[in-house]
């Protein structure tokens, strides 16, 4: 296909103008050869498989980026969950794997790394314990390790036991880190549906299924999105609308597609996925609500967003799928309150709510993203916020995850500041009707009839 002049120039305007960027190149790592009865053992093991197969990484992503123009904002490293590998061990502490995940993250240079993880979306295993029990000693000793667990799937139903003690964790997590505006919380992640080959942080792991390294691609330009809808009439209807984000995020994906090829070809290892998800960031400009205000909501949260962010996330799908033949992972749009400076707009407006943003899960890619929440939020509100939004992402078998910040010592209108891509999120109001009962019921919510598809 012949590429004219006025395609390159819309191509460098997009990077230079409207924040096009290849938001992470991330190289997924099977661990299970890590696997012993030591702790300290598969640190060692875990260090030195991390660092060998991650070497050239960030050398590579440097030069992609030189050679093509095409910002690479993020490079990073998915693993397999580590509760997969520590099933033969008796020790309880399993905070050192993550230490080690973090010092071989410092040494190839990447941003983060995902996985310090499990899966207990039908029950939890001794070891899936001892992972979770280790979560906030991980978090509040390392920098740049990221950690998920998946708690509900479509086909299993919910483990409300396991919500519960994560709801506690994300409490002792925010604890273990007040002295920092609890940024442990913003480096875990609570799923229903957990994907295996998800790029992006901090629900990275590398699955089951999954050759032993492939590179996955997340691309990102909300930017570039708004500033078509900007330039379209004000008359346009909703099906042109549509019709121009589809044509955009095609674009968009294109160049996605090329900085995954060549990547995957210079390390050596399979291509995996590309994930295009309007990722916002803090930078003015690069905002999903923005996008919502330029379809025409008079500002994000009012009557009319879901269904915008609806036409929005369905646009960009269906536009990656014709670009791309290997679109995976989240794919779509995503909500973070403290990346998205629109969405942060909206929220001291008193626009938007922790209600409105649970409605527009409904539609977007992921869920309730870096949420700053009153450090005095008790753990049963807690539960009732990850089981509200688990059993939306259950029965409508999509994604869904909750990332709350119960920032220590703040109150309803305080802000935390992160810096970098994560920014700073004004502290947002709970319903403070939670009960006390919910939450300790305990067992398993069945999993829904449209589970059964065989």
């Amino acid at each position: 296909m012949q590429i004219t002049p006025r395609e390159i120039a819309e191509t460098q305007a997009m990077v230079s103008q409207q924040h096009l960027d290849i938001r992470t190149i991330t190289l997924g790592l099977n661990l299970r050869g890590c696997a012993s009865n030591s702790v300290e053992t598969i640190a060692t093991r875990v260090y030195d498989r991390m660092t060998s197969a991650a070497e050239q990484l960030v050398p590579t992503a440097d030069q992609l980026e030189r050679e093509f123009g095409i910002p690479i904002v993020n490079k990073r490293i998915s693993v397999t969950p580590i509760a997969e590998i520590c099933a033969a061990t008796q020790e309880t502490d399993l905070s050192p794997i993550a230490a080690a995940m973090d010092r071989a993250a410092k040494e190839v240079g990447v941003d983060f790394v995902g996985g310090f993880s499990a899966l207990v979306h039908k029950g939890a295993s001794g070891a899936d314990n001892k992972l979770m029990e280790s979560i906030p000693a991980a978090l509040a000793t390392t920098e740049r390790v990221c950690s998920s667990v998946n708690v509900a799937s479509t086909r299993a139903g919910i483990n409300m036991d396991a919500i519960w003690k994560m709801s506690n964790i994300i409490l002792d997590t925010a604890r273990a880190t007040a002295d920092r505006d609890s940024i442990g919380c913003a480096k875990l992640v609570v799923f229903a549906n957990a994907v295996e080959d998800n790029p992006f942080m901090a629900g990275a792991f590398h699955g089951s299924g999954e050759a032993d390294a492939v590179i996955n691609v997340g691309v990102s330009g909300p930017g570039v999105v708004r500033n078509v809808l900007a330039n379209m009439p004000k008359d346009a209807n909703l099906t042109e609308i549509a019709e121009a984000i589809k044509a955009t995020t095609f674009k968009i994906t294109r160049a996605g597609e090329l900085m995954a090829r060549e990547a995957s070809q210079r390390l050596g290892v399979a291509q995996g996925i590309l994930d295009l998800s309007l990722a916002p960031t803090p930078a003015e400009g690069d905002s999903v609500a923005e996008i919502l205000e330029a379809i025409g909501v008079g500002t994000c949260g009012g009557p009319g967003t879901t269904a915008a962010l609806a036409l929005l996330n369905d646009a960009v799908k269906k536009g990656g799928v014709m670009a791309s033949s290997s679109v995976g992972g989240l794919s779509g749009a995503f909500i973070p309150v403290s990346e998205d400076a629109g969405m942060i707009r909206a929220v001291e407006a008193g626009a938007l709510s922790l209600e409105k943003l649970e409605a527009m899960t409904c539609v977007c890619s992921v869920g309730l993203d870096m949420i700053a929440v009153p450090g005095d939020t008790s753990a049963e509100a807690i539960f009732g916020i990850i089981a509200d939004e688990c059993a939306i992402g259950v029965i409508n078998s999509k994604t869904t995850a909750v990332r709350l910040i119960p920032a220590q010592g703040k109150k309803v209108g305080d802000r935390v500041e992160f810096g970098g891509l994560l920014g700073y999120a004004p502290v947002m109001e709970v319903n403070g009707h939670a009960g006390e009962v919910f939450a300790h019921r305990g067992g398993r919510f069945p999993a829904p009839i449209n589970s059964l598809k065989n």
